[in-house]
């Protein structure tokens, strides 16, 4: 607002000063215009006996103008003015029409022809103060309507300022709500685009900061659900390994050590995930289906059977050789027996088989499940009252990482279908 009224200020001083002198000097040449006027018309009005003496019958005029005529001996003869001629007065007997002033006077003589000679002068003049009272009334004129423009400048300046500063004022109330905690403040649109280009910045920010953080957290929730399994059976098997004297401790190491190798892997495979793009130039590393299925079931049959549930793997003809990504199935697998485990029923069988191309794992069990498909697989659904909602969503984001699919095939009996590309074709059957 200061600027725009500055900008004011600065362009009425340069208006208005030229204008001023402008006003003064057309009021002071009116004058003398009117002066000659008057002037000419009572030179109109000498007669040629005027030498002779006698008298002149003058127009009328305003008041506050002396018209007086001078023979050429400077002697006031008929109207009001000085007796004696001045300076002014007397140069007119060359024949010329002279302005001047003198002696706070404006004044203008007009010479009276007769024939080719000139027989007097007709001086009209009148009072400076006058004029300067017009130019003075002229001048506070002149300053009411700069005030008025300065008045409209600093109306106008104001309301442009609050349109200004109002949406500035909504996008830093927005910011600070950000910096309170609130990811779900959006600065709001207006009419200036230099602000509404900030706006959608802060936007874009706040949304890739909730982004990241909402990333961290199922980085946090994934990583507490995957590393959970394997730490709980690397502990049951070294306490059963401290408990039991009589045990081989090197069959114990030897499984704790394929504990602490499954538990690397979950730790590398829920890191990669966690990446928001993958490093390049590092593909999955790939096994044998038949393997991986091995390993699995190394590492759940005797969790499945110290419940009392019985654990099936089987490989469908063609799916021996498929190399798939090991360490996205065997967590994904790890996730799909945990539910099993936890929220199914009876027999769990775990198929590997070929189909168009791409490997698939189906895991079944005799239980049934009655969610929409469609709310499964989001975050925070659980199938029962002790899940936490986290396995399904990031077993599908593993498998959809490393290129594959996780779908409910089934809700009775409960199928899941783990679809995983292959590194090479599968082989023929011919």
């Amino acid at each position: 607002m200061r600027v725009a009224v500055m900008a004011v200020l600065v362009a009425l001083v340069l208006l208005a000063a030229p204008l001023a002198f402008g006003i003064q000097t057309s009021f002071f040449a009116d004058e003398r215009d009117e002066l000659e006027r008057v002037a000419l018309a009572a030179a109109v009005h000498v007669p040629p006996q005027f030498v002779a003496g006698d008298h002149v019958e003058l127009p009328a005029h305003e008041r506050g103008t002396d018209v007086g005529v001078y023979d050429l001996s400077g002697r006031l003869r008929d109207g009001s003015g000085p007796r004696k001629a001045d300076a002014i007065t007397r140069l007119a007997q060359g024949g010329a029409v002279t302005r001047g002033r003198g002696d706070h006077q404006i004044v203008v003589a007009v010479p009276i022809p007769s024939g080719e000679q000139v027989i007097g002068v007709v001086r009209a003049s009148t009072g400076t103060p006058q004029v300067w009272r017009r130019v003075a009334l002229a001048w506070l004129g002149l300053a009411g309507a700069a005030l008025v423009a300065l008045i409209t400048a600093v109306v106008v300046a104001r309301r442009q300022a609050r349109t200004l500063s109002a949406p500035l004022e909504a996008l830093s109330a927005k910011a600070g709500a950000v910096a309170e905690g609130d990811l779900t403040a959006r600065a709001e649109g207006s009419a200036i685009a230099e602000i509404d280009q900030v706006a959608r910045t802060q936007n874009t920010m706040v949304e890739q900061l909730a982004r990241w953080l909402e990333h961290e957290r199922h980085f946090t929730s994934n990583a507490s659900h995957q590393l959970r399994t394997p730490l709980a059976g690397l502990q049951l098997g070294l306490e059963a390994a401290a408990a039991g004297p009589g045990r081989d401790l090197r069959a114990a190491v030897t499984e704790a050590l394929e504990q602490v190798r499954h538990l690397q892997q979950t730790v590398d495979e829920v890191l990669r995930l966690a990446r928001a793009t993958p490093r390049p130039g590092v593909p999955p590393t790939t096994r044998p289906a038949a393997e991986v299925v091995e390993g699995v079931e190394r590492r759940w049959y005797g969790t499945f059977a110290a419940e009392g549930r019985r654990l099936v793997f089987g490989v469908e003809p063609g799916g021996e050789g498929l190399r798939i990504p090991d360490r996205t199935a065997e967590q994904v697998l790890d996730v799909l027996l945990d539910n099993a485990l936890r929220h199914g029923r009876g027999t769990v069988e775990v198929t590997v088989r070929e189909m168009g191309g791409a490997g698939a794992v189906d895991v079944s069990d005799e239980g049934s499940l009655t969610l929409d498909r469609r709310a499964l697989f989001e975050r925070g659904t659980t199938t029962s009252r002790a899940g936490s909602g986290i396995g399904l969503t990031l077993a599908r984001e593993m498998a959809e990482a490393a290129g594959g699919r996780l779908t409910l095939a089934r809700a009775a009996p409960t199928t899941f279908t783990l679809l995983l590309p292959v590194a090479e074709p599968p082989p023929s059957h011919e």
